[in-house]
């Protein structure tokens, strides 16, 4: 077997004679014609970037053009004549939004070689490169001419897309991630073998951004920092403060995004009311939120970081209840109520639930907060996943390792089916002196989805159990977006809305 050198390449003008024999060969079902050569050097004049070709042996048997156009010129309902200015390219333009596909053809004797997806491939490409928000194509359906009788076009591209029927076209353009916008009537007259039918397909680029931004543009990459809190007893609440600004210190100097301190990590102070009952000294505690909510918004401002500080009682509306803040670094707060007290909780101290799911929105992009007991119902995640949430922070509180591990588990889960970062923060040590709160079980631990771009057990990283130490780890979030939409399992994508959803009421 005669051995073959395989290129891609961007195309020259020199190539034209080739290209056109190619050409010739792949269209010969609608007359087999090409561009006229000056029509060629005009698009390489333009946009030479976006014509690319590949070459076999010194030959060029395939190639991509394409334009960059502004799409909103146009709309959803055009012809391929007047997607290229008639033929002439005017209505390629520097400042567009969309990479227009004009053409790709593969010679018919080199299509066992898969060299349409080299060529789409460097098509998308290209449009990240460029920062451009899609790529549109109009599409051919061939092999439509055998099942006009038969089927609408809608129902024949559906046939298609189940695999009850093949078309080498379509079909190839849905297996490289294209989607069908609309069907066109009369997109490219003559071919009569997809009866001037044509697909208007998108390929979204995931990483397209606006407007690009010299400072404070949205970040690929964030740091989380976790304290793994000792319990230990405290003089009062600002021996209490002190410590957790040492920690803010120290992991400050890490330059860290995020800072999650776990669940009660100042239930040391419940120490102080040791002559009440365990539900009166839990309302006392309640009642230093507001001097600890303005120390911790100092804080978050002072060491320039974003800070979740675990989940603390709060006196709303006469009810005991908890919640978990979010205090930004431009010096605003946010909120999660804790929506399901634990059992021990309704019991000993009568907490009730919050009615409110949030999803937060941060510098480093949009978060979700789930304390201990709320991250082991799955309905709570998914509705803020929906909301397109990149990390979710779970502070927490577990007694024995069995409690822990409920906690653990359930995180780990909600990272996967969830396709985000989940970040775990706990206490250790014990409270002698406090009922209901005397021994403490914790690893912390950052999770990740289970897909190759991902760690191989899905845990990116985690603490010593049981001792107190700070957790530091760097979050890649455009691994989330790649995940979304070309993951080995695309959980989100492939949900069956039309079986069933999960919403707030």
């Amino acid at each position: 077997m005669a051995k073959q050198k395989i290129e891609l390449r961007h195309l020259e003008i020199d190539d034209y004679y080739s290209l056109k024999e190619a050409s010739t060969e792949a269209y010969s079902g609608i007359g087999g014609e090409f561009w006229s050569k000056s029509d060629l050097e005009k698009l390489l004049n333009i946009f030479p970037e976006g014509q690319i070709c590949i070459e076999i042996n010194s030959k060029v048997v395939a190639c991509a053009l394409s334009i960059i156009v502004d799409y909103k010129q146009f709309g959803n309902q055009h012809t391929y004549e007047q997607a290229t200015g008639n033929y002439t390219f005017s209505t390629h333009s520097k400042d567009g939004d969309v990479l227009y596909g004009i053409e790709v053809l593969v010679h018919p004797e080199h299509r066992d070689k898969r060299l349409g997806r080299r060529l789409y491939d460097a098509r998308k490409e290209l449009c990240e490169q460029l920062n451009l928000k899609s790529i549109i194509a109009g599409g051919r359906i061939p092999n439509y001419i055998r099942y006009a009788d038969v089927y609408s076009p809608r129902t024949y591209i559906d046939k298609v897309r189940n695999k009850e029927i093949e078309d080498p076209v379509l079909g190839f353009q849905l297996a490289n991630d294209f989607h069908v916008k609309k069907i066109l009537k009369g997109y490219l007259p003559g071919d009569v073998e997809s009866k001037e039918y044509a697909t208007l397909l998108e390929w979204n680029n995931i990483y397209y951004q606006e407007k690009e931004l010299l400072i404070n543009s949205p970040k690929t990459s964030i740091r989380i920092g976790i304290v793994q809190w000792q319990m230990r007893p405290f003089e009062n609440q600002a021996s209490l403060i002190e410590q957790v600004e040492y920690f803010i210190d120290s992991l400050s100097r890490y330059k860290v995004d995020f800072i999650l301190l776990p669940e009660l990590f100042h239930a040391p102070l419940l120490a102080n009311f040791k002559d009440l009952t365990e539900s009166e000294a839990i309302r006392k505690l309640a009642l230093t939120s507001n001097s600890l909510k303005n120390t911790f918004v100092d804080f978050a401002v002072k060491y320039n970081t974003n800070i979740i500080a675990g989940c603390i009682p709060v006196i709303d509306d006469h009810q005991l209840k908890s919640i978990s803040y979010l205090f930004r670094r431009d010096g605003t707060m946010d909120y999660q109520f804790k929506i399901h007290p634990t059992p021990a909780e309704s019991s000993y101290w009568g907490m009730k639930g919050g009615d409110e799911i949030k999803v937060l929105s941060t510098d480093c992009g949009k978060i979700g907060i789930l304390s201990s007991y709320d991250i082991e119902f799955p309905e709570l995640s998914r509705i803020m996943s929906q909301e397109k949430i990149e990390v979710l922070f779970v502070p927490f509180i577990s007694d024995t390792k069995n409690s822990y591990y409920r906690v653990r588990r359930c995180a780990q889960a909600r990272a996967i089916e969830n396709e985000c970062y989940v970040a775990i923060a706990g206490c250790v040590g014990n409270l002698p002196k406090v009922s209901n709160m005397d021994v403490q079980y914790a690893q912390s631990a950052i999770f990740t989805p289970s897909d190759f771009s991902f760690p191989t057990d899905a845990i990116l990283a985690e603490s010593t159990p049981n001792t107190e130490m700070t957790l530091v780890a760097d979050l890649d979030l455009s691994l989330l977006k790649i995940l979304h939409e070309y993951g080995t399992y695309r959980n989100l994508k492939d949900m069956r809305k039309n079986l069933y959803k999960i919403q707030k009421l």
